[in-house]
């Protein structure tokens, strides 16, 4: 399966590329990479976000790959370089998370386990990070660490426009039988396609400009607003992450950075979650926009500042 390059974004070399396919047919696009640098300290997993795609990560690659860590990367279906769920390509859907639940298994499985050396790390943004929460409350996780940034535990109010009971109710009704729509307003532009001065991601205009720059030489990448039936999916997968007891639930030691300028998710719902876990921590990123590992340079050196203390890397690797 081909990884788009381009001058300001070029594929980490060593790279192996593959595709899976599910019990349900859907053809799942792959990438993972050796280490570049000793100690070798294991495999991160990554796990990305809502319509993001493999290529968006490939300076976090070649980050990790120096720290000492392999990588291992997919895109989810229905995004990226992945089998799209609907005659139109440009619609976010998903019938329920536990079809998410099922990729990460067969990817863990089928490629991670057998291929990349353990311990194992899972590393998640938003959605991504909503996944491998519900891994880490499950008996069984494949994971030694978690590390999530911009958790999706509960969409912001400035996202939901109305009262979060509103939207799920009227995503519970609208679903049963416009499952398939786009959301009421949305449309085919996804929000990394959009003019900079417009975006809700991150304060920085280069790497805004390298992913923009991506999806114009790869626009097949490229999904544009949820669906209403993706919609309702993520709300009950997030109503299980808001219950009391759920990060008392958490089996896995998990490091939660919470994004101060956050206006996708509730920045308040994942510093809640992250002081209530047994084993874990809580990083704040004040001005840090939703994604985290795309914003600027001076976030970013503290994301693996604290990235480092807690994998246990020395700071030469920074």
């Amino acid at each position: 399966m081909q990884l788009h390059s381009i001058a300001r974004n070029p594929v980490p070399t060593g790279a192996i590329t593959g595709q899976l396919e599910t019990s349900d047919g859907v053809r799942l696009r792959y990438a993972r990479w050796p280490a570049t640098r000793g100690p070798r300290r294991g495999t991160v997993v990554i796990a990305p976000g809502r319509g993001e795609f493999i290529e968006k990560y490939f300076e976090v690659v070649a980050e990790l790959r120096r720290r000492g860590f392999a990588v291992a990367v997919m895109d989810w279906r229905g995004q990226g370089g992945s089998d799209r769920l609907l005659d139109h390509p440009r619609k976010g859907h998903v019938g329920d998370f536990s079809d998410y639940d099922a990729d990460l298994r067969l990817f863990m499985k089928e490629i991670v386990l057998p291929d990349c050396p353990p311990p194992y790390t899972g590393l998640g943004h938003s959605m991504g990070g909503a996944i491998l929460m519900r891994n880490a409350i499950r008996p069984g996780s494949w994971f030694d660490r978690i590390v999530v940034t911009a958790p999706m535990i509960a969409f912001s109010a400035e996202k939901m426009g109305y009262p979060a009971g509103l939207v799920r109710l009227y995503a519970e009704i609208a679903a049963l039988g416009f499952s398939q729509s786009f959301i009421p307003g949305g449309h085919e532009t996804m929000p990394d396609q959009q003019r900079f001065e417009d975006n809700q991601l991150t304060s920085d205009r280069e790497r805004w400009q390298r992913m923009t720059g991506v999806l114009e030489v790869a626009p097949e990448l490229a999904i544009g607003s949820p669906t209403v039936g993706w919609v309702r999916a993520a709300l009950r997968a997030m109503a299980e992450l808001q219950e009391p007891d759920c990060p008392k639930r958490v089996q896995v030691p998990m490091l939660v950075f919470a994004a101060g300028a956050d206006k996708i998710v509730d920045s308040r719902a994942a510093e809640d979650f992250a002081v209530q876990l047994k084993v874990g921590g809580l990083v704040r990123l004040p001005g840090s926009q939703h994604e985290i590992l795309q914003e600027n340079d001076p976030l970013r050196m503290r994301f693996w500042a604290a990235f480092d203390a807690y994998m246990g890397v020395e700071q030469r690797a920074a």
